[in-house]
């Protein structure tokens, strides 16, 4: 999100809490669960600094929990902070919504259990999924690199869907997207780009930031 403000702009942090191993497979379920519990928390800490908009940088979270609990969660935080807020899942959806996107190809570092969650989530909120692919021998998706965010997303692309979604903030994707939308000939979107693209669209930006695809071209 750093790497994506304009000049001027400002990009707080605050954590998630969770325990456990970090960016594994195993416990993934869990740690999203505890994770989503601390949000309403660590969103008043955000709040006391004003800010014009609170992202939750979490996208498999949001698949743990479901789409009620998500609309409810956002109404809780938005209650009780007085701020706009956002989570990453909700900006992909309005990515897409920008860029006219009906079908994807869906791309992960997940498990698969977790990757059929999203898949599912997706198709909730009437997003066709024709195919999807996850990166397989991951250690920590933290330790993840764009070179293989573009393997990934390029297994996901199949002909006749409208873009390729890189899943989880986590995962390197930024020097992933344009490349691979280049090859593709189709808009290659992340999770992380989304959400900052939505972050700074709701706080009034509208700077274009060529080299991180379609999305950022005309923002």
């Amino acid at each position: 999100m750093t790497e994506l403000a304009p000049k001027g702009v400002s990009v707080h942090f605050t954590r998630m809490d969770a325990s456990g191993p970090a960016g594994t497979h195993s416990g993934q379920t869990e740690r999203n669960l505890s994770q989503v519990a601390s949000v309403p928390a660590a969103s008043k800490l955000l709040a006391m600094l004003s800010p014009n908009v609170i992202v939750m940088a979490h996208t498999a979270t949001s698949y743990t929990i479901g789409k009620a609990r998500e609309a409810e969660l956002v109404k809780q935080v938005e209650t009780e902070t007085g701020t706009r807020f956002i989570t990453a899942f909700g900006s992909a959806l309005a990515a897409f919504a920008h860029l006219g996107i009906r079908r994807i190809g869906y791309a992960t570092p997940y498990g698969e259990d977790v990757t059929l969650e999203g898949k599912a989530h997706f198709e909730a909120h009437g997003v066709e999924v024709p195919r999807y692919a996850r990166l397989e021998g991951v250690r920590n998706i933290y330790e993840e690199t764009p070179e293989r965010a573009y393997m990934a997303g390029r297994q996901a692309y199949v002909e006749g869907v409208d873009a390729v979604f890189l899943s989880g903030v986590g995962m390197p994707t930024l020097a992933a997207l344009q490349q691979l939308e280049n090859d593709i000939g189709k808009p290659v979107l992340s999770a992380a780009g989304c959400m900052m693209w939505n972050a700074l669209r709701i706080a009034g930006i509208h700077e274009p930031r060529p080299g991180y695809g379609r999305l950022y071209a005309g923002l």
